[in-house]
């Protein structure tokens, strides 16, 4: 992926998708009324997930991506911190996006404040962020580019957000006994694969459907309407633990 350093062409005019490496990545597609698109493709698809992360977001919307799929290769310390992580199971997973020729996405977008990146950053610290352009249902594209949180490597992860600094694996990760996020072997979070699937069918048949069939395991083979029809069938009928129904509710 091109870097924000080196992602403007020869007519200065920035390609996307372009990763956005820090802070000051992001102050360049920051819109000339200072706010910034983000694009929701898990939890995110949920309205109610959403305004609990950024409560003054505006303009929540539904669009589409091209270019990009959904895949459980995502290991998640929040999901140890909540006490819903399974990892004698291996279903410890959260969602993350990366790129595919020829898969297409519905997600949601909507606008925060630019004050509210580093925040942001800090809370994804572990996600390759790449500025994208969406289209509306319509296949029209946005004129303003949104952010989205894609596959890094465990290796950049550790040489560019934590600066080769092990401790700062240990203290976000290491301590949950997660020595990998990125992993191919891994299944989803039964409780957040359940508010996912509910958020997408909460917006309509179009991104319920999207969601089933352009979702994978990490094996980039089985759907999540296949693997909900087969080894992760009751997850659906399964009811969060009390003090999180609303939170993964749908």
């Amino acid at each position: 992926m091109p870097s924000a350093a080196s992602a403007a062409a020869d007519d200065g005019e920035l390609r996307f998708p372009l990763e956005l490496t820090d802070e000051f990545d992001f102050d360049r597609i920051v819109s000339s009324d200072g706010l910034i698109s983000i694009c929701g493709f898990g939890s995110l698809l949920s309205e109610r997930s959403a305004r609990s992360t950024f409560p003054d977001l505006i303009n929540f919307r539904v669009a589409k991506l091209s270019g990009f799929q959904r895949v459980f290769a995502h290991t998640a310390p929040i999901f140890f911190e909540r006490g819903i992580a399974k990892p004698e199971t291996k279903e410890i997973s959260s969602l993350s996006v990366e790129p595919c020729e020829g898969e297409n996405l519905i997600v949601t977008i909507f606008e925060i404040q630019g004050s509210e990146i580093p925040a942001f950053l800090e809370r994804e610290h572990e996600f390759r962020f790449l500025a994208v352009i969406p289209e509306t249902l319509n296949g029209l594209f946005y004129i303003n580019p949104a952010v989205i949180c894609t596959r890094y490597s465990d290796e950049e992860y550790l040489k560019t957000r934590c600066k080769g600094d092990k401790y700062i694996f240990f203290q976000r990760y290491g301590r949950y006994n997660i020595d990998k996020i990125w992993r191919d072997d891994i299944l989803p979070c039964r409780v957040y694969l359940r508010h996912c699937v509910l958020a997408a069918q909460n917006l309509g048949d179009l991104a319920y459907d999207n969601f089933l069939d352009h979702t994978f395991l990490g094996d980039r083979r089985t759907t999540i309407r296949e693997y909900l029809s087969t080894t992760g069938s009751g997850i659906m009928e399964e009811e969060p633990p009390e003090l999180l129904k609303e939170r993964y509710g749908g």
